[in-house]
């Protein structure tokens, strides 16, 4: 189970990361089309951005950054601090990894929930994009999957401790 849960985590965050490239693709291509346009303007003659260049990133941006939470996870790659833990007891530190394992479960539970009610508010109100007048709700799944999964790899990880203290 565990492996299969790192390996989706490895799996997302790989697919974060080609949307992450594709946005700074995309933001390349658009930052040299405003250096074209400022040339063309020189002669008397215009050249477009990448129309919705703003819609794309905002909702691209949104999946990709989340992606990564669980894979982080994976790697103890959020915050801690250890500077004190090693005044501290061995076994003082397993416990205070567990509590933090818990309640960081608890807050991607809470995310993932939140993210599923903004969903089904946005997919019941036909939200869409200013610009290119994409539906909002499919961007929401990947962020869903991402927190759920976050919490499964927590939870994983509070039993590996528990086992420990």
């Amino acid at each position: 189970m565990k492996r299969l849960l790192y390996q989706s985590a490895s799996g997302l965050a790989v697919l974060g990361g080609v949307l992450a490239l594709l946005i700074a693709v995309v933001t390349i291509v658009n930052v040299g089309g405003f250096a074209i346009d400022k040339v063309a303007r020189l002669f008397g003659s215009h050249f477009p951005a990448i129309l919705g260049y703003e819609d794309f990133v905002g909702l691209t941006v949104s999946s990709a950054a989340l992606m990564m939470f669980p894979y982080c996870q994976t790697r103890y790659g959020h915050v801690a601090v250890d500077v004190f833990m090693n005044l501290f007891p061995s076994w003082f530190g397993r416990v205070v990894d567990v509590v933090s394992s818990t309640l960081m479960t608890v807050l991607a539970v809470f995310l993932g929930y939140m993210m599923v009610r903004g969903l089904l508010e946005v997919q019941s109100d036909n939200a869409m994009s200013a610009i290119l007048g994409w539906q909002l709700w499919p961007f929401y799944i990947p962020g869903i999957i991402s927190m759920f999964l976050w919490a499964l790899i927590c939870m994983t990880q509070i039993f590996e401790r528990e086992a420990h203290v």
